[in-house]
């Protein structure tokens, strides 16, 4: 006969997980609720059913659905951050290299996440506290690429106009893309004319 009682499953601790695994277990799901019914399904009492978790924990990781977006938010930009270090690092250092490199990760990170990206940035512009966030994000990745194409900048610089251009058309492409108007190629293509583009009038 066996020595196991009965009931050891029943007696078994339940395993909890830690506030960052938590964390990034209602990212996940947040982000699948974008990707199969949009951005206006992600409100936080949804959340919580669709989590299987209390309200309160919900608003303790969130506060507010301005908080869950920009949490959002975060999350794709720490991810796209991290990967356009990781190609810029590994480019080969001349300006068709970086720039290529450049248009190349930015599109691809935009197309990993699907088309819920142009719904979050809708959602992002709907207050100014969100539009802050998406602002300061933009200024950081602007800033990155003015010191890696730095090297090849002419006297006349690069106006700050410039590289919004540049974002502008990045933005634009790459949820083109994601959303089948035109293809990741062109995207890519048509993003490093434009840089390229941008660095050449400095020299003028």
């Amino acid at each position: 006969m066996s020595s196991t009682p009965a009931n050891a499953s029943s007696t078994a601790k339940r395993v909890r997980l830690s506030r960052d695994e938590r964390h990034r277990q209602l990212l996940g799901v947040a982000w699948r609720l974008a990707r199969e019914e949009g951005t206006d399904a992600l409100t936080l009492p949804r959340m919580a059913n669709e989590s299987g978790v209390t309200k309160p924990v919900i608003y303790d990781h969130f506060g507010t659905r301005n908080g869950l977006l920009t949490a959002l938010y975060q999350d794709f930009d720490e991810r796209q951050t991290a990967l356009i270090d990781a190609a810029i690092a590994a480019s080969v250092p001349t300006l068709e290299g970086l720039a290529r490199v450049i248009a190349s990760s930015y599109v691809e990170c935009v197309l990993a996440q699907g088309r819920e990206i142009p719904g979050l940035l809708a959602g992002l512009a709907g207050s100014p506290e969100l539009e802050a966030v998406k602002r300061e994000y933009q200024l950081v990745f602007i800033e990155k690429c003015r010191k890696v194409l730095a090297p090849f900048l002419g006297t006349a610089g690069v106006d700050p106009a410039g590289f919004w251009g540049m974002l502008g058309a990045a933005d634009g492409l790459s949820h083109a893309a994601a959303c089948g108007e035109i293809t990741v190629q062109q995207a890519q293509d048509e993003l490093y004319e434009t840089i390229m583009a941008m660095v050449g009038r400095s020299g003028r």
